[in-house]
């Protein structure tokens, strides 16, 4: 009679705190998606690396005519002074430049993992430069005088990578700071879960009652504002807690 009235109590508690945990996810989820919605309404810019001023002051009068924003330089080094935006950003970008050249500066971005849309543009162009630079992840590579349709249509499809690129980074620091006000002891408890292991395995194995381990996991699934296992799981694969699927061959 004693147990069965200790395990209602405990239940009880248990919705209590479900309940709560509900209330604050609600407003955490509102934080996020504000956070979100600021960083979707931020201007886009481009920004324009060419030696001729009279290309760049064409650049940018073209981009002023479809609403868009621009920022010109004249070499790499007047570029590298740039603070960026909080907005989208690509990048279009001579060959030929004084001193480094385009070329060069991707092969940066490359080897410190910077990740700006880059759309080349040049008078010199050959295939080798090209492959080389679609290799490296470039929008597009276009020969002088090109077509300024196809100009916009590279831009565009630069600015919504940046875009992607932007909403899944900040995404993903969101999750890892969810994850690290975790306790301790709830990170252990997610882990195990996200394994697949049930509550009553869980206590057996780090010693504890079955009963701490579910309030554990209400607490946890509340902080990390998961509504299901899969979506939990999902959460642990990004935060390289678990190994990646691997495709079914």
């Amino acid at each position: 009679m004693n147990q069965g009235l200790l395990q209602a109590n405990h239940e009880a508690r248990a919705l209590q705190q479900l309940s709560s945990c509900c209330s604050a996810s609600a407003s955490e989820i509102m934080s996020d998606a504000t956070t979100s919605q600021a960083m979707s309404n931020a201007r886009p810019t481009v920004l324009i690396i060419d030696d001729d001023p009279a290309l760049r002051g064409s650049l940018e009068r073209l981009l002023r005519s479809v609403g868009l924003d621009s920022r010109l330089f004249a070499s790499i080094s007047e570029f590298l002074q740039y603070e960026p935006s909080d907005g989208p950003t690509c990048l279009v970008l001579d060959v030929r430049l004084p001193g480094r050249s385009g070329l060069d500066l991707q092969r940066e971005f490359v080897a410190t993992n910077k990740q700006i849309p880059i759309i080349f543009i040049t008078g010199h162009g050959d295939i080798p430069m090209s492959v080389q630079a679609m290799k490296r992840g470039a929008i597009d590579f276009l020969i002088k005088p090109f077509c300024t349709s196809e100009l916009l249509e590279a831009i565009h499809l630069g600015l919504d990578r940046d875009r992607a690129q932007r909403e899944s980074a900040n995404s993903l620091r969101a999750l890892t700071e969810r994850f690290k006000s975790l306790s301790a002891r709830e990170r252990e408890i997610m882990i195990e879960v996200v394994r697949g292991r049930r509550s009553k395995d869980i206590a057996e194995g780090i010693s504890i009652s079955t009963c701490t381990v579910q309030t554990h996991r209400i607490s946890m699934m509340r902080k990390m504002q998961a509504h299901s296992l899969p979506e939990l799981e999902r959460m642990a694969r990004r935060l390289m807690l678990l190994p990646e699927k691997r495709n079914a061959s």
